[in-house]
């Protein structure tokens, strides 16, 4: 018996919650720190089935990391968010089976993490990575009917994605019927972003608009013809405003040059 609570009191010491269960999920054991994140004395815990103190989503589904530690005797590891104190507490808790004398598992035993500050972090990141894309794919409306898109830069197969998604939604918004793809600003091209620039061209003509390529540098017209990749499909132009000029004719539209008054 001593040497029970010897052993709880060193599990009080442990500045992260730590719970064990039987084999029906009855909560036999939380530590101080689970019952501080609960706002709970240990007298309100014990002999109640975790789910009705933790309330979690994963409880009482196959998400539920201590009842696959029960049931496959392995360790298990997942993110949850658990609601304490009128809170929802974003958590990583770990389960593994516990074992009784004679190597039998007789429930399992589990601590988690808070991890708010993470979360917050990462949240943060996205948010920081979307505001990113976002300066990184200005589709710029240049006229009624004309979008244009200038691509400053590396282009990687997730800014790919990006770019194509971000067309096509201001396509959609604008009834554009031409946008030029400008890469006057992109250094070097190889095969994975000259095929990138082709499914992004298919991509807008399923869409009913026509994609202009400008701003093909004599290096990377150089480079395309060396890698063997054909465009020949493709409409583009040597400069941004010969593409305007180009866009101008596919929409029937003259620019006239108008005499001082």
């Amino acid at each position: 018996m001593a040497d029970d609570l010897f052993k709880n009191q060193m599990l009080d010491q442990i500045p992260v919650p730590v719970m064990a269960v039987d084999q029906n999920r009855v909560i036999t054991y939380i530590n101080q720190a689970g019952q501080d994140l609960l706002g709970l004395p240990a007298g309100e815990i014990y002999g109640k089935v975790c789910a009705e103190v933790f309330g979690t989503e994963h409880c009482g589904t196959e998400s539920c990391c201590m009842q696959k530690a029960i049931t496959q005797g392995k360790l298990f590891t997942a993110r949850n968010v658990v609601a304490a104190k009128g809170l929802k507490i974003p958590v990583e808790y770990t389960a593994v089976p516990l074992y009784g004398a004679d190597s039998k598992i007789i429930g399992g035993l589990e601590y988690f993490v808070d991890i708010t500050d993470r979360v917050q972090y990462e949240d943060r990141l996205r948010e920081q990575n979307f505001t990113i894309r976002q300066m990184s794919t200005p589709t710029i409306k240049l006229w009624e009917g004309v979008l244009v898109l200038p691509i400053v830069g590396v282009i990687d197969s997730m800014r790919a994605q990006n770019m194509m998604e971000t067309m096509l939604q201001r396509i959609t918004e604008t009834s554009a019927k031409v946008i030029i793809l400008d890469i006057q600003g992109v250094a070097a091209v190889d095969t994975a972003v000259a095929n990138h620039l082709i499914k992004i061209t298919k991509a807008t003509r399923l869409m009913g608009c026509q994609c202009i390529i400008s701003g093909i540098s004599p290096a990377v017209a150089q480079t395309i013809v060396q890698l063997g990749i054909e465009m020949a499909d493709f409409s583009t132009k040597a400069n941004l405003s010969d593409a305007l000029s180009a866009a101008f004719d596919q929409l029937n539209l003259t620019v006239i040059k108008r005499p001082r008054t």
